[in-house]
């Protein structure tokens, strides 16, 4: 299969959304999607970008994968590349497009020099924690991610 892996335009966010909706589903979280094109487009192509993101496209421009990545600054390394996401659609999956999206982004962390390039993956995802490990990537699994939600920040701040 023919394909090509480019940097995302900001015509591509209504296909990025759709990729991110297929994740949420596989991952038993599709009602946790609230973002939209529009905070798409300005995360990504607005005056002060937030994220990168690159694109499996086929042959015949149709978007069928995506990494979206980011910079984070640790205390203890330097700067640092955080892989949000990485989708393959699930027909063109086990086609080399994940392989090549995730190689992309190794090629992004050195190119930029960061310390580290860093995601999360949850614990019964097998086949991606064999997959990462294959690549010689190490899991932490002494880390627990750890998240507050707006109703949280919101209680929070009301009771300072």
């Amino acid at each position: 299969m023919e394909f090509t892996i480019r940097k995302s335009t900001k015509e591509d966010m209504p296909a990025v959304l759709h990729l991110i909706k297929e994740l949420a589903d596989y991952e038993k979280a599709e009602h946790e999607v609230e973002i939209s094109v529009e905070e798409l487009e300005e995360g990504g192509f607005g005056d002060e970008p937030l994220f990168d993101c690159f694109i499996a496209e086929t042959e015949s421009g149709e978007v069928v994968g995506m990494a979206l990545v980011y910079f984070r600054f640790s205390t203890w390394k330097g700067k640092t590349l955080h892989l949000e996401d990485l989708m393959v659609k699930k027909e063109y999956r086990g086609k080399g497009l994940g392989i090549a999206l995730y190689s992309e982004v190794i090629k992004a962390g050195a190119e930029h020099g960061v310390k580290r390039v860093e995601w999360i993956v949850l614990d019964w995802n097998k086949n991606a924690i064999k997959f990462y490990e294959s690549t010689g990537a190490a899991l932490q699994k002494q880390w627990y991610t750890v998240q507050m939600d707006e109703d949280g920040i919101r209680k929070f701040v009301e009771n300072l």
